[in-house]
């Protein structure tokens, strides 16, 4: 062979093992480095035997003893709407849709503890739901919704977290209830609102008669007012009255006391006067008849008012 052709030989071996060596670099760059996108983990396995979870970015396994066996996507999830039937406290059987939103937090556990997720999970939410639900009478399960949510949610984690989920909520979308049930229902609610109408009518009357009570009680609150009010004037002119009379005999008392007997004759004179003039302004009085001795008397009032007013004068 001769040395051209020996040299182009050794040259061509030279490139195909540099060739194969660029592929092996190629083949092993591309088994240990793996880029995992942000929605998903990888979970490795060596020898058929998991090993670690890789995370989300760049990461490096031994090339050819590991491998990427599953890719989990750990963005939320929502299981398919269910209908599960159900009897309530009352005795009354309903369907109800529901669904579940979840997401894997342990992917792990999601792929070597269970075979299929969602098949789980909707197994363990019916029991659950059936027994929540069954705890509730009709109205209640109609008006309890959220409540009955964050207990199925709650009871679901339970039984979720050994699998590496989490339960991030349950909705109960709809409440299934047939023909005769609805009948019984609007029986029900025509009812309870003739019910409410009897109570408001019956508050209403109250009411009424309580404010008649009370405009009664005003009423005979300003009556005892007015009376009293009454009552302080005529006190008041009794008192005026009184008071007066005392003045006045008083003043009789001095004027006898300083005049003697003319005072007292005139004190008389002046009463048989009065009494002349209340008898004459009666409404019951026609005819009057009025003694000799009164004319005289009034007369003599005349001249005893002139004596002692001269009297008086002289002092």
């Amino acid at each position: 062979m001769s040395p051209e052709i020996s040299n182009l030989i050794q040259e061509s071996l030279s490139s195909v093992i540099v060739l194969i060596l660029v592929l092996f670099a190629l083949i092993l760059v591309f088994q240990g480095v793996k880029v995992v996108p942000q929605s998903r983990v990888y979970v490795v396995e060596r020898f058929g035997k998991y090993t670690k979870t890789l995370s989300a970015g760049l990461n490096f396994i031994v090339p050819f003893l590991d491998r990427v066996a599953h890719r989990i996507s750990i963005l939320e999830r929502q299981l398919p709407e269910f209908e599960i039937s159900v009897i309530t406290r009352d005795n009354v059987e309903v369907r109800l849709e529901a669904t579940v939103f979840y997401r894997v937090l342990d992917a792990a556990s999601s792929v070597y503890r269970i075979n299929n997720i969602d098949q789980a999970i909707y197994t363990a939410a019916t029991s659950i739901v059936r027994s929540a639900a069954g705890k509730l009478e009709l109205d209640e399960l109609q008006s309890s919704r959220e409540s009955m949510n964050a207990e199925i949610a709650k009871n679901l984690q339970q039984a979720a977290e050994v699998w590496g989920i989490e339960i991030t909520r349950t909705e109960i979308t709809d409440v299934i209830i047939d023909e005769q049930t609805k009948d019984a229902q609007r029986q029900q609610l025509n009812a309870e609102r003739q019910r409410r109408a009897a109570i408001a009518k019956a508050e209403g009357d109250k009411r009424s008669v309580e404010l008649a009570a009370d405009a009664m009680l005003y009423e005979a609150q300003k009556d005892a007012e007015a009376t009293r009010v009454q009552a302080d004037a005529k006190a008041y002119a009794v008192k005026v009255a009184a008071e007066a009379d005392a003045e006045q005999t008083r003043l009789v008392a001095k004027a006898i006391a300083e005049n003697g007997q003319a005072a007292v004759d005139f004190e008389i004179m002046k009463r048989q006067v009065e009494a002349l003039g209340w008898v004459a302004s009666a409404d019951n009085s026609k005819t009057i008849i009025v003694p000799t001795d009164i004319a005289g008397a009034v007369g003599s009032l005349q001249v005893l008012a002139e004596t002692l007013a001269a009297s008086r004068r002289g002092n």
